[in-house]
């Protein structure tokens, strides 16, 4: 499926990499499941149509030029992966409630991030990924 449209993709390796999502979220349990699936619709909605997800390093994943963003449930929190130290950086100011570390981003397992937030990190991998690929 493409990230950010009900059209089915005809891949086979898009195909299975919608599968792989849907069993790994088939698989969290609540209340983490559900948080998640409301990350992965807002990192959808922000993704180019382009975008397909799959299993990236074992955990949901989007990718557009390359792996985009990434996020995953753990025993004590969720996270999500922008998969960029610049896009965290940039954006600190607007992270600074949130738990950081090299390359995440952890929330709440009963809370998801801010759908706003989620369209803001999204969109600047796609810019970054866009520029890199410019060169």
């Amino acid at each position: 499926m493409k990230a950010s449209g009900a059209k089915t993709s005809n891949s086979a390796t898009d195909r299975a990499g919608l599968k792989a999502v849907e069993a790994y979220l088939a698989r969290v349990p609540e209340p983490a499941r559900g948080t998640l699936e409301k990350v992965r619709a807002a990192i959808r909605a922000a993704a180019p149509a382009a975008a397909t997800e799959g299993l990236s390093y074992g955990m949901p994943a989007l990718h557009y030029k390359g792996a985009l963003v990434a996020y995953a449930a753990f025993k004590n929190h969720c996270s999500f992966f922008p998969m960029s130290l610049a896009v965290l950086a940039d954006l600190k100011d607007e992270l600074a409630t949130y738990q950081t570390s090299k390359g995440t981003l952890q929330f709440p397992l009963d809370k998801p991030l801010r759908d706003a937030l989620v369209r803001k990190l999204v969109k600047a991998r796609v810019a970054e990924k866009d520029a890199k690929k410019a060169r």
